[in-house]
């Protein structure tokens, strides 16, 4: 779960004065801990009593987030006049959802080629000003938002241990953010990518890698009963995927000229803010485990 942007942070020092006179340091981590710490005990707490015992009972909280988050990607789009078709994106990501969980991968993706057809179909009533850039739109968001979202519903769908391959999935990545921000702030000093996420740094990524490979590692084998090096795997596999999830972000947010995705958790930006390196990490965990730990027979 990503807080904010950046799984990989590490804030420079600064020096400031407090109110009689003395210099003291002040820790940068463009990131807020507990609101990352909560976020992902609150979205722990979530799958499980969501997972446990009725796993279906998940799906309907993922046609949630797809509607939240499409009102967002929505109104951020809207506000450069650029108009996605909305309603074929709600029809065809709520479908996507119950096609992932109760049909697999092929019932996903033939949902995702009728949504694509359908939005760009349903362009052509407003003419050929802006069509490319209104169509693109609508295949970009049908991509990124509910495609990606589904494959948590093929984890939770594995097999025999679904719902212990969704926990470990959403453990491995919350590692993440949690190694990269006390790495970023004890050690960052090498920034990563300073025109897109100006408070990542190299130190935080190296915190970010050693964390979800422990994590990975021990969920997998504890967990999943599946080797170690499969989980260390699945750790690396996870933080490339959750950092690049978080610069995706970024470059989303300053492409369209906006601070927060929107308004899902007041004062801390939108359900997209906080899910961008869940939605790449998603497919990226689903391969790792899909072929590295067989479910059981």
């Amino acid at each position: 779960m990503s807080v904010s942007n950046s799984s990989a942070s590490g804030g420079g020092a600064d020096d400031s004065a407090d109110s009689g006179g003395r210099s003291h340091k002040k820790i940068r981590t463009g990131r807020n801990l507990p609101l990352a710490i909560c976020s992902g005990v609150a979205l722990g707490a979530l799958v499980l009593v969501s997972i446990y015992p009725y796993p279906a009972a998940f799906v309907a909280i993922a046609m949630v987030a797809v509607l939240i988050g499409l009102r967002e990607l929505h109104r951020a789009f809207r506000s450069l006049d650029i108009s996605p078709a909305l309603l074929p994106l709600v029809a065809g990501g709520l479908g996507m959802q119950v096609a992932a969980y109760f049909g697999g991968p092929a019932w996903l993706l033939g949902v995702l080629a009728v949504t694509v057809i359908v939005a760009l179909s349903w362009r052509l009533r407003d003419g050929p000003e802006g069509y490319v850039r209104d169509a693109t739109s609508s295949v970009f968001i049908a991509i990124y938002l509910p495609l990606l979202l589904g494959t948590w519903l093929l984890l939770l769908a594995s097999p025999g241990d679904g719902q212990e391959r969704m926990i470990a999935f959403i453990i491995v990545t919350i590692s993440s953010d949690i190694g990269g921000y006390f790495a970023g702030i004890t050690a960052g000093r090498h920034k990563m990518a300073p025109t897109i996420s100006p408070n990542k740094t190299w130190e935080g990524f190296a915190g970010s890698v050693a964390a979800c490979m422990i994590a990975g590692a021990l969920t997998v084998w504890l967990m999943l009963g599946g080797p170690v090096w499969a989980g260390l795997v699945l750790g690396v596999a996870v933080v490339l995927a959750a950092t690049v999830g978080d610069l995706i972000e970024s470059l989303i947010k300053r492409d369209l000229g906006v601070k927060d995705m929107g308004s899902f958790m007041p004062g801390h930006g939108g359900l997209l803010d906080r899910l961008d390196s869940l939605l790449v990490a998603g497919p990226v965990a689903w391969v790792v485990l899909t072929l590295l730990v067989p479910a059981p027979a």
